[in-house]
C-alpha cells in the first residue's frame, strides 16, 4: 500500500485548476533504462525486430502482453517477474527542476497529482529512492486505479474528478505517445516533455514542449490555457 496521504479535495483551490504528471519521463528520468530492459528481451524473443523497445514505450505491461505474447501466459510471468526485478535495482533520477515545480505549484494552492501506468509494486520500488514523493503531491494513480490503459482518457477524467474538477480545467505534463493521446482525449491542456521523444514528434498531442522543468514557472503554465491543444 502507497503511504496515506492528505486529503486533497478540503484543501482550497483558488485557482480551480490541477497539474498532473506522468511519472517516468515527466518526473524521473528513467526511459533510458527501461529501453535497455525491453532491449534484452527483445534480443531474446523478437531479434529481428530493432524497433520493439521504442515502439512499446508507454505501454502497460498488459497491453504488451496481448499484443505480442496473447497465448504464451508462461512468458508473461517470466517477464513480470524479470520486470520487478530489474525495477528493484534501477535507479531513479529526477528529471531537472520537476519537484521545485511541484513545491511552486504547491505553494499557490494548486493540488497536484502523479497520474501513472506503473503499478503498485513499482511505485513501491520507486518510494525507496523517494519516500518523500506521497508529501509532496495531493495524490498517487497507479494502473490498479483506471478502468482502461492509457491511450484511453479514464486516468485523467479520474484524478481531475477527484480534485472536483473538469478534466478541460486542468494541466496534464506527458512524454509517451499514449499518455499524450490519453491527455489530449481528456480534453486537459498538454505539456510534452522531450525525454521520450522529440518535440517534432509529439507537438501534435500539446500546446508546449520543453526538455525538463529547470526554467519552467507557473505562471508559464498558467498562460499556456488560452493556447490550447494544437
Amino acid at each position: 500500500m502507497l503511504p496515506a496521504m492528505r486529503p486533497a479535495s478540503l484543501k482550497p483551490n483558488p485557482m480551480q485548476t490541477a497539474a498532473l504528471f506522468d511519472l517516468d519521463g515527466v518526473l524521473v528520468d528513467t526511459e533510458s533504462q527501461y529501453t535497455r530492459f525491453w532491449a534484452s528481451i527483445a534480443q531474446r524473443d523478437f531479434p529481428h525486430d530493432p524497433d520493439f523497445a521504442v515502439r512499446i514505450k508507454g505501454h502497460t505491461l498488459t497491453q504488451i502482453y496481448a499484443a505480442y505474447y496473447p497465448e504464451r501466459p508462461e512468458r508473461q510471468a517470466e517477464i513480470a517477474a524479470e520486470l520487478l526485478q530489474f525495477e528493484q535495482h534501477m535507479s531513479y533520477p529526477l528529471i531537472e527542476g520537476a519537484l521545485n515545480f511541484v513545491a511552486q505549484l504547491r505553494a499557490q494552492g494548486i493540488p497536484t497529482a502523479i497520474v501513472t501506468s506503473s503499478n503498485h509494486d513499482k511505485m513501491q520500488c520507486l518510494l525507496k529512492d523517494h519516500p518523500d514523493f506521497p508529501q509532496r503531491f495531493d495524490r498517487i494513480f497507479t494502473a490498479e486505479d483506471a478502468l482502461r490503459s492509457k491511450p484511453a482518457p479514464d486516468c485523467y477524467l479520474a484524478a481531475a474528478r477527484h480534485f472536483g474538477l473538469e478534466a478541460s480545467s486542468c494541466f496534464v505534463f506527458e512524454d509517451s505517445l499514449n499518455g499524450l493521446r490519453a491527455a489530449q482525449a481528456s480534453q486537459a491542456t498538454v505539456i510534452g516533455l522531450t525525454t521520450s521523444h522529440p518535440a517534432a514528434i509529439i507537438s501534435p498531442y500539446c500546446c508546449y514542449t520543453m526538455p525538463h522543468f529547470g526554467s519552467f514557472t507557473v505562471e508559464r503554465m498558467l498562460s499556456l490555457k488560452a493556447t490550447g491543444n494544437n
